[in-house]
């Protein structure tokens, strides 16, 4: 019985890490422009770089109709597009370095 009490326990009050193709955002300690924390894997979703086009002031979303100003976007070191959001609205946008 103690051995159980134990085991769950330990498990509640281990600390979770993230995992999956987003944890490196996690790990990172990314923050936005106003210095909010990024999230991980589950606000964070990789886009298709053709979902994605440059414009003269920043990134547009397509399937979003989103644009994302130069200054709000993060090099991304998987070289791929990455949104976050919390509450419906974004919080971090992860750009690949030279997509300007």
């Amino acid at each position: 019985m103690i051995n159980r009490v134990a085991l769950a326990l330990f498990l509640f009050i281990t600390p979770a890490f993230a995992h999956g193709p987003a944890a490196w955002i996690q790990e990172g300690n990314y923050k936005n422009a106003v210095g909010e924390l990024c999230c991980g894997e589950r606000d964070c979703v990789e886009l298709d770089s053709n979902d994605v086009k440059v414009t003269p002031t920043g990134y547009y979303i397509i399937s979003l109709k989103e644009s994302v100003p130069f200054n709000e976007a993060t090099p991304s070191p998987t070289g791929t597009y990455w949104r976050c959001a919390w509450g419906g609205m974004r919080k971090c946008f992860f750009a690949p370095p030279g997509s300007v």
